[in-house]
Formats: C-alpha cells, sequence, structure tokens
C-alpha cells in the first residue's frame, strides 16, 4: 500500500481527543499512514460554527452530559487509559498548552511526545494545563526547556500559526475536536470528528492506500 496523510486536529483539553490520540496509534502503524499533528484552538471553532457547546456546559446536571461521562470513562478502561475527569479545572483553557504545542508542530516527534505527556498530566493527573509552571514542568520531564517552550509560545508568529490553524479548521468544515481529515483516493478528503469514528478513519486510509 502507498502511504497517505490523516491531518489530525487537536485540542489539548478534550478527554475525546485524548482517547483518539492514543487509539490512532496502531492504526497508524497498520496502514502505514504519515499523521501531521495540528493543534489548534477548540474554543475557536466552536465560537465560530458550535457555540450550543457552551449552553450544554452550563447545566451539567442534563442527562445526556451526565451519560457522556460514564461512556467517557468506559472508553478510556477500554483503551487502558486514566481518565481523572472532570477535573478541578474542567472546563480549562487551552490557549497556553495549546500554543506551546503550535511552538513544536515543525517537530512532529517532539510534539508528539508533549502533547502525549500534556494529556496524561491533564486527564491523568487533573494538573492544569493552562498553568504556565506546570506547562514547564512538563517540558522539563520530557527533556525539553520547559522556560525556553514557554517564551517560544509567547512570540507573535506563534499565536498566529495557532490562529491560522485554527481558522483552516474552520474552513475544512471542523466543529470540534478531534477533527481527522484523510485524503481520498479519487480526490478531494473525507473528515471525521471523535474518538468512535477510528473505524471509518482506518476505512478511509486503507481505501487512500489503495
Amino acid at each position: 500500500m502507498n502511504a497517505t496523510t490523516l491531518d489530525f486536529f487537536f485540542d489539548l483539553s478534550s478527554p475525546w481527543t485524548f482517547l483518539a490520540f492514543n487509539n490512532v496509534q496502531p492504526i497508524l502503524a497498520e496502514t502505514g499512514a504519515q499523521v501531521r499533528w495540528r493543534p489548534f484552538l477548540v474554543g475557536g471553532v466552536f465560537n465560530a460554527v458550535n457555540p450550543r457547546v457552551y449552553e450544554m456546559r452550563a447545566d451539567p446536571e442534563q442527562k445526556a452530559m451526565k451519560r457522556s461521562f460514564g461512556w467517557l470513562r468506559e472508553w478510556a478502561q477500554l483503551a487502558g487509559l486514566p481518565m481523572n475527569f472532570p477535573s478541578p479545572h474542567h472546563p480549562v483553557k487551552s490557549v497556553n498548552a495549546m500554543r506551546c504545542c503550535c511552538a513544536l508542530q515543525d517537530d512532529q516527534a517532539t510534539l508528539f511526545r508533549f502533547a502525549d505527556a500534556a494529556f496524561t498530566a491533564y486527564f491523568g493527573e487533573a494538573r492544569n494545563i493552562d498553568d504556565p509552571a506546570e506547562l514547564a514542568a512538563i517540558a522539563d520531564a520530557i527533556g525539553l526547556d520547559g522556560a525556553a517552550l514557554l517564551g517560544r509560545a509567547g512570540e507573535q508568529a506563534v499565536k498566529d500559526a495557532l490562529r491560522a490553524n485554527t481558522e483552516e479548521a474552520i474552513a475544512r468544515g471542523a466543529f470540534g475536536s478531534p477533527t481527522l481529515f484523510v485524503q481520498r483516493a479519487e480526490g478531494g478528503e473525507a473528515m471525521y470528528f471523535g474518538n468512535d469514528q477510528l473505524p471509518l478513519v482506518r476505512q478511509a486510509l486503507v481505501a487512500a492506500a489503495g
């Protein structure tokens, strides 16, 4: 099979993205697909195209919200992942964290390691990934210079890159995180949303690879 590309738009604040980020790994290995990790700001997406999310969050006692937390824990158990959620920091502001990711996006391997560690810090350890000190500690723990990363994350070019990624995702049809795009063999692209659509992602990658 010829390798094809998967664009994986993600925000570290999303528990379903934490699941998909991990659950997509066997699919990538099986299909030989090349992944491009694309940090974006899901709050910007919600503001632009899906503001009803905020209405749902305003009433955490509604049946759909309470059910979703239970299913989330079951999905995490199935994947063998820790899920200490919702934490005292939910819903966390992710701008600082996603700027750190965006500062690393030209080094995809390092971006993956940082995102993996940050996901675990937030969902497994209930740490506040909006806190610059926590972000620096996460970076330091994987061998990066946390202070230097925070400095880069504050640069205007990085802020602009995160905004551009978010606007690109919206233009391509995204309405939440994670959003995944597979290039179709016949042309165009297929968009998928969420952890539960990964079987469809696998199918599309296999078809695109021929």
